[in-house]
């Protein structure tokens, strides 16, 4: 189960590259970040889980960039 959710966290954040680099989702978009948000924070808490510090570290990380960037977006929405 465990393998399960680690492999959809993943998913979710390379199917969003994937997407992005084929141009079919906008980097800064919010589906893109959500899709990076979620999936990171899946990862990150599945290596916090197993003790895998490095891991959860590493997608900490990258989940507080996906959001720190949705906020970015939703703010510049908010002023157009």
């Amino acid at each position: 189960m465990a393998q399960a959710i680690q492999i959809a966290g993943a998913l979710l954040i390379l199917v969003a590259y994937a997407l992005g680099q084929l141009n079919v989702l906008d980097l800064r978009g919010r589906t893109f970040l959500i899709l990076n948000l979620v999936g990171a924070l899946v990862l990150a808490g599945s290596a916090y889980d197993a003790g895998r510090w490095g891991f959860v570290v590493l997608n900490a990380a990258w989940a507080l960039a996906s959001a720190a960037s949705l906020v970015r977006a939703s703010l510049r929405t908010a002023t157009v």
